[in-house]
Parts: C-alpha cells; structure tokens; sequence
C-alpha cells in the first residue's frame, strides 16, 4: 500500500472509477443525486466583525474550492481591532447583499451556503425581549409558626440575582401534611396570613431570568438568551428573518444551531401548566419533594418528572417547529443537540441533519503519530457518544450525519493534516458522513499575515502553511464520503438508550441537568448502557441506539423491527433499572409477534411520581404474565446469534470498521488505527463472488484475493497503520485485479548530500544549503528557525539494485507534508502515516528525487512573536490557547521541519 494522491489531471479519471466502482453508469448524475454537493467537505466559515467585501468574499470562496471545500457555514462573530469601520451590522440591508453575493458567487463554484441563525451561540440577539429571554426558576422560603401571623412583602433577596423576577406562586406546606396555595391572597406581592393550624414552610416561586447574553455576538447581534422551551419566544426570534431572508427560499441549503449552552435555563412561563399536561398531576403541592437536596426516591421521581417535561419542552416547542420554520422558507435544518437537557436520540432526530462534534486530540497506536501533551488538549471523541448523532439519524431516515471537526485539537498552528486524519476516521466510523471543518476565518488581503483568526479552531486557511497540501486531506474525506454518503446504513441491532435512569438520579439535586459530550463520567460512562454498547461495538456488532419515542414508532414484519429509517433484526436491552410502562409493553408487544427483544435484565420501576406504586404493580403483573416470553438473557451474544445477528469478526484482526448496504451490495470502510501492519486475509458477513478494494487516499482500485467459504468470505487485505480501505461486494468481473506487494528484507538507505532551497513562504526566504545529514532546516540558521513555507530537497543516487521493478521510497520522519517526483515524474503527494509510497522502477544507474517540504506556521508565529509584532487585535476572547490562557508564543520552542528521515528504500514484489 503507499500514501500517493493524483494531480488535478487525473480527477476525471477519479469521478469515473468512483461511479463505476459504486455501481452507477457513465451519467454521473447517478451517483446518489441528492447528495452530490456534500461529498466534499464543508467549512465553518467566521465573519468577523462581518467586516467583509465583494472582493475578498469572491477571493475566499475561490481559494476554499481550489483546495476542495464544498460548502461554508457563514457564522458571524465578534470584530477585530481597527476594522470597526468595515463592520456590518447583522442583517441589516448591506448584510443581506453581502449574504445574496455570497450564494451567488458560492453556487457558480458549485458549493453550498449554510447559515447559522443568529450570530455567536446560543440562539439570541436584540430582537429578545426580557419576556422571551432564557428563564429560570426561582424559590424563596420562609419559616412561620403556628399560629404566627406571615406579613411580607415578596421579593427576591438574593443579591446575585440580577434580572427582575416575577412572582408566579405562594405555596405554604405545614409540617403535619397540610397544603395550601396563598397565591390568591396576594396583593401586589404583598400578604397577610396566619398559621393557623402547624408549623409551616411557604415558598415563593419566581420566574427569573438568566441574564445570559449571546457568547462572541456580531455587529448587530447582541442580546439575550432566547427561551428555548418557548414556541411563542421561537415566532419573536424569527420574525427579523422572515423579512430579512424574504428571497432567500430555497437559496441557502440549511440553518444551524449550535450546541446547547445555555446555561440554568430550568424553567419557562406556563411551565406548571405544562407539567400537569405532560406528567399527569400538578406538581405545586410536591414543591419541596422536587427543591430537596436530600436523595431520597420520591424527591428523585419528581425531579426525574421535571426534566423530562423540559425535554419534551425543548422538543416540542422549539426543536420540531424549528425545523418547521427552516421547512417553510425551503431550507433544511442542521443541529448540535448535545449539551441540553433533553432526550439526546430525540433532539437529534428533529433535524434534518444532526450534528456532533469532538474536541480535542485522541490517543492513537500508529507509530510516528505525534501527540505532544504541551501541545494538545484531552479529547472526547467517545465512539458510544458519536453514535447518538448518527443514531438518530438512521432510525429517522436522516441520509446525512454532520460533524463539527477538529475543535481544539492541538494548539493554534501547531495542527498538521496528517494529526487530522485518524480524528475524522473514527467519526466516519461511527455514522458521521458529512464533515464540517472547525474551520477557516474570512480574511481580506489587507489582513497581515497570518489574518485574521478564530480562537478555538485549527484555522484550515489557504494562506497558511497548511494550506499548502490541505488539499489531500480534503480530498481524502470527499473520497470517504462519497461511499459513506452511498446506500444506507447497514447495523442490524438496535439498543436502548435507558435515559430515565439517569433523568430518575439525583444528579446532586439539579433540576436542569445537560447531557454534555464534556461531562460523559456524569450521565455515561457510569451506566451499564454504556459498558453493553461498548462490548457489541468492540465484538462487531453494527447498532444503532434507540429511544422510548422512537421504540413507540415500531412495528414488526417480514422478520424485521421497522422505523422510520431502515429495518432491524434484533433490539437489545441493557441492564435498565426505569423503563415506561408504555415502553415495556410496546416491547413485550413486538416480542410477541416475533421480534428479537433481548434483555440483558428485567426492568425493575417505572420512572417518574405520578401513581408510581400502581404503575410499579402493573409492571410486576406484566412480566409476570410474558415471563415465558421474556426473561433476561443468560448470554447477549448468543441471543444474538439466534437472531441471525452475527458479528464481524474481521475486528479481531485489530481493524475498525463500518458497513453499508448499496442495493444489497455491501460496502465496508477498515481502518487500521493499530501499531501492526495488517496483511492477511479478513472475514466479511455474507457470501459474495467478487470484492472490489478501492483506497480512498490514492483513488487506486481493483478485485480483492478472496476465498470463499461457508460462513463468509475471506478478503486479503494489506494495511499499514494509519491506512484505510473500502471493500465493495458485487459483480466486477470488468475491473483489473489489485495489487498486493510485499516489501523485501533488504533496505537501502539514501544518505549522500541533499540540496535544499526554499521556495515559498516567510518571513523571508532562507539561502539555499547542502546537508548530508538529514535533520530539521531549524539548525540552518535564524532565518531558516523562523521560517515557515516549503523548502526543496534535491537527491542525485544510483539504483541500487537494477533488477527490483517496484521500490518502497520510506521519508522516515516528515515535518509536515511532502510532494514527490522521481526523475522528473510527479508521484504524488505524503501526508499522513505511514509516509512512504510505491514509486516504481528505477532508472538504470542515477536517479533523483525531488521532495517539496512543508512545515507548519508555529515557527513563523513564534519569530513574529518573539520580534514583538502584534497580531491578535482581535475583539472579546483576544487572543487564548488551548487551555484558554492567553497565547503566547515566545514561549515555544521552534518545531522541527523538513525531512527528518531516515530516507530509505525497500525492494518490492507482487504477491
């Protein structure tokens, strides 16, 4: 296998083997027509200060299509220094030319437009008023005795609380049992009332606010929080848009939102109504069971009663007709539900595209991938927690599954394409088909190098070292996702999200409890649904999860558990200690008429306060009468297997994977994120005569080895680590076979002088040297320790074997990227590991090599920096690193660059 990437004139020739190897005919219209302008990736696109111009709007957009993005996502932010002249205010008339210039100008490049609803995140701006402004609950007590005459004035006495607060409620609670609302009694929150009977508590229960205001607004967006629970608060935010995108329909592809961060939002006006609507009973006469800080089981139900009441809030008020609204102007929805307090599967599935995101840098085993701790922060990219977003959208019947990429993954320009890489395969292995870079800041020309930046991102901006061969890395991901946007997806067990066990904790007495993909130990990591996931995913299993709502849509034939999204053959239950009574019979339902429900355990309560005792008893009575039709499972994997659900064992070998079904063809994606080269033959499910291997970094295709036999097909497979493949199953007598190659014993190393020169990139260019040690171009001088851009290595040697007809050409250590010709023929471009490449024949006699070299900018910055020229002037958050401390980068040491080596080649031989 090598790393090697064609030239823009061979991308024809790429489409064709796409389509073609995909099944489709010569008319590339064919080829998933829906989808066709996302395979590329997409990019995060900041306005700053919405600072921007025709002229460097067209120039950005042009640069992003050069090095193939398919899509911006405009997200308008906070401005920069000195350009306050230049600032835009948000949807104001010249706003909204620059916005129609901007679609004009992406669609003649066949990208795509989408927006985000608002400027910085959450949801808010100046057109939320205090009635509509994100609420909160909050309670004040007061003791009066028996027989003590309460007068008081009821006002909030907290002096944190900023905000005015209005007064809903006045409910007395006796110490002997007694109950009485005093609501009616006020005038003008003011009381007079005696205790006649007992001791008691009363509790005045406002309606605050938050006082939160949009995080890094826009010119023209600040504000408050908008009430997500709200339908009437989601109409007033809209209405600006109604008018300001009157001409837009159909013209931008989606509307976003963000993450949930809105913070201690635990409440809107109507939500006692509410509750009693949605949970059966009123909740005021059990306030103090609710505010308790003691955990205890009936304080526990009531809290549990109460987020799931905002949750169906969230959903029902806001998310649904959301994406109503987006549906009404011809747009689609795309939206981050992570971070609220709601059913994550549930918010999800309320969009047309459901977004996650990671954040940060994972560990991986792939020799040579640098992972400096100085440099990095901890990610959280947990497989279990990807799958949430894809969930969703494969039940749903959402084709897409988007992603927020690479946030915070290394420290500011300290990020190379090749760190990138194992990041976003581990999201296209759990159901992410459609990427969106985290990301590339608008910058005019006038902007001094190196532009204008967003503090959180790994900046993908051509006019950055990275740029340079960013290219690859995108054409890489459009590769992936033209076979992961194909077909549908193919996991045939579903899972049972058990979300009351965590809603029914006491979660130290909070009301609003989020489900943040920054706290997984606190609702995740802790929950037997997260140790069964975990071992199905590791033992092969393709699932999906499922929530109570969407277990409620089911139905049963042919064999199969039917959703809105696809087909599956078996439904497993974790060990789950609160399951809906609704729930529970829906599944002993489909159990009954012979579908594969698999109990890792029996339910044990139904969640939630309201006659809880009676629905416990109708519970016990339920699995009481089907307990010869359920029973926990002595053995998942087993049961499984009788489902005819089997796993693929192709995980043994160390490989990841993820499948789907392309008209009954399959198509696997391996991923070889382990220390060990992979050469063998792997099972794949199912029996099949032909198996296509397509490599999505080289675009190299051809018939796999395989063996056939009883239980499956053996595919012979070689994979490096950092290397992937796709395998398609299906007729393909047509196609050449691949080719497999062995690497012989003996390795030459290329050590005379190499020449170096220095081609592009600054502060300014080094003199050109000759080495004959490989090591970093840092210790060639101070221009050369300051520079950042790509340098020339030149290599003249004799063949050292003239009857070898392939050789391995091994870099060794790269710092960051290099493109290769050999004896004047361009072979393509290293990036990623490993960095190595099949180059062919040698001449006879000499030969030579041309490597150009790319570092990264932290150099460049570094020198800037240390110079004590000043570039962050940047408004807000100005300007931190990765542990949100200032960014300072005199106090880096300079990044190795260049050709580390050792540069070697190995004979090679077709096997």
């Amino acid at each position: 296998m090598n790393s090697r990437s064609f030239n823009k004139t061979a991308v024809a020739l790429i489409v064709f083997s796409l389509l073609v190897l995909m099944g489709y005919s010569q008319d590339y219209t064919g080829i998933v027509p829906s989808q066709t302008k996302t395979v590329k990736p997409f990019t995060r696109w900041w306005w700053m200060g919405s600072a921007v111009d025709t002229l460097n709007l067209k120039q950005n957009l042009i640069d992003l299509h050069n090095v193939g993005i398919g899509g911006v996502e405009i997200a308008p932010i906070y401005g920069v220094r000195g350009e306050e002249p230049n600032f835009i205010d948000y949807l104001s008339p010249k706003w909204m030319d620059m916005l129609d210039y901007t679609i004009r100008i992406a669609d003649s490049l066949g990208m795509q437009v989408d927006l985000t609803l608002g400027t910085g995140w959450p949801y808010g701006g100046p057109q939320v008023t205090p009635e509509y402004a994100a609420t909160k609950l909050i309670a004040q007590t007061y003791k009066v005795k028996r027989g003590v005459v309460f007068s008081e004035d009821i006002q909030v006495k907290d002096l944190k609380e900023k905000q005015p607060a209005t007064l809903k409620y006045l409910l007395a609670y006796g110490n002997k049992g007694g109950y009485t609302d005093l609501t009616p009694l006020l005038k003008e929150n003011s009381i007079k009332w005696k205790a006649k009977k007992e001791d008691y508590t009363i509790y005045a229960v406002f309606e605050g606010k938050t006082g939160q205001e949009v995080k890094r607004a826009a010119p023209g967006g600040s504000g408050f929080t908008l009430d997500h629970y709200s339908t009437n608060a989601l109409k007033a935010y809209v209405e600006p848009f109604n008018e300001a995108l009157t001409g837009f329909e159909g013209r931008i592809r989606s509307i976003f939102n963000d993450s949930y961060e809105v913070y201690g939002t635990d409440y809107t006006p109507g939500f006692f109504e509410a509750f009693e609507k949605y949970r059966g009973y009123d909740l005021k006469p059990f306030l103090p069971l609710l505010l308790s800080k003691e955990d205890k089981e009936e304080g526990n139900r009531i809290k549990s009663d109460y987020r799931e009441t905002l949750s169906d809030l969230l959903l029902l008020n806001f998310d649904n007709p959301w994406t109503d609204w987006a549906h009404s102007k011809n747009f689609k929805s795309r939206l981050q539900a992570h971070g609220s307090p709601g059913n994550l599967i549930d918010l999800y599935a309320s969009a047309d595209i459901p977004e996650c995101e990671t954040f940060g840098s994972m560990p991986y085993d792939i020799p040579g991938l640098r992972r400096e701790m100085e440099d990095i922060r901890q990610g959280d990219a947990d497989p279990v927690m990807l799958k949430f977003s894809s969930s969703a959208a494969h039940i749903a019947g959402k084709p897409l599954t988007s992603s927020e990429t690479f946030t915070w993954l290394r420290d500011h320009f300290k990020t190379a394409l090749f760190q990138c890489k194992p990041e976003v395969e581990d999201l296209f292995l759990n159901g992410v088909n459609h990427v969106f870079l985290h990301g590339t800041t608008y910058s005019p020309e006038r902007a001094q190098w190196p532009g204008w930046k967003f503090y959180a991102s790994v900046n993908f901006n051509p006019n950055l070292s990275l740029g340079e061969d960013e290219e690859q890395l995108f054409s890489y991901i459009a590769n992936c996702q033209s076979f992961l946007q194909a077909g549908k997806p193919d996991n045939e067990t579903l899972l049972y999200w058990p979300i009351y066990d965590v809603w029914n904790s006491y979660l130290e007495g909070n009301l609003f409890f989020q489900f943040k993909i920054h706290s997984l130990e606190e609702w995740l990591h802790n929950q037997p649904f997260y140790g069964t996931a975990q071992s199905l995913i590791k033992s092969g299993f393709g699932l999906d999860f499922i929530s109570d709502r969407f277990i409620e849509k089911a139905h049963f034939g042919n064999g199969e558990i039917h959703l809105p999204g696809g087909s599956y053959k078996s439904l497993v239950v974790p060990t789950t200690k609160y399951m809906p009574l609704n729930t529970l019979k829906k599944l002993v339902d489909l159990k009954r008429q012979g579908a594969h429900i698999i109990f890792q355990n029996l339910p044990e309560n139904v969640p939630g306060f309201n006659n809880y005792e009676a629905g416990n008893s109708e519970m016990r009575q339920l699995l009481s009468e089907n307990k010869s039709l359920i029973s926990p499972s002595r053995n998942i994997f087993s049961d499984l297997e009788m489902a005819k659900v089997l796993p693929e064992k192709l995980v043994e070998s160390g490989l990841k994977f993820i499948r789907r079904d392309l008209e009954g063809d399959k198509i696997y994606y391996l991923v070889n994120h382990t220390s060990k080269a992979i050469d063998q033959y792997i099972p794949i499910n199912g029996i099949y005569k032909e198996v296509l291997i397509f490599d999505p970094n080289t675009s190299n295709y051809g018939k796999a080895i395989i063996e056939v036999k009883d239980v499956g097909t053996m595919v012979k497979v070689q994979l490096k680590p950092g290397e992937t493949l796709f395998l398609k199953t299906g007729e393909n007598s047509e196609y050449k076979d691949w080719e497999y190659f062995e690497a012989g014993e003996i390795t030459y190393g290329l050590s005379a002088p190499w020449k170096i020169s220095f081609l592009r990139g600054g502060p300014v260019l080094p003199e050109n040297d000759t080495i004959s040690d490989l090591k970093s171009w840092t210790f060639l001088g101070k221009d050369a320790e300051e520079f950042s851009g790509t340098a020339k290595y030149e290599l003249e040697f004799q063949n050292p074997d003239n009857t070898v007809q392939a050789w391995l050409l091994k870099l060794g250590e790269v710092r960051e990227s290099a493109k290769i010709w050999v004896n004047g023929s361009y072979l393509g471009t290293l990036w990623a590991n490993p960095f190595e490449i099949n180059i062919g024949a040698l001449h006879k006699g000499a030969n030579k090599i041309i490597l150009e070299v790319t570092n990264l900018s932290a150099n460049r910055i570094r020198a800037m920096e240390l110079r004590g020229e000043e570039w962050k002037n940047f408004y807000e958050i100005n300007m931190v690193d990765k542990d949100y401390k200032k960014f300072d980068a005199t106090q880096w040491k300079p990044m190795p660059s260049g050709i580390l080596g050792p540069v070697t080649l190995v004979p090679l031989k077709k096997n």
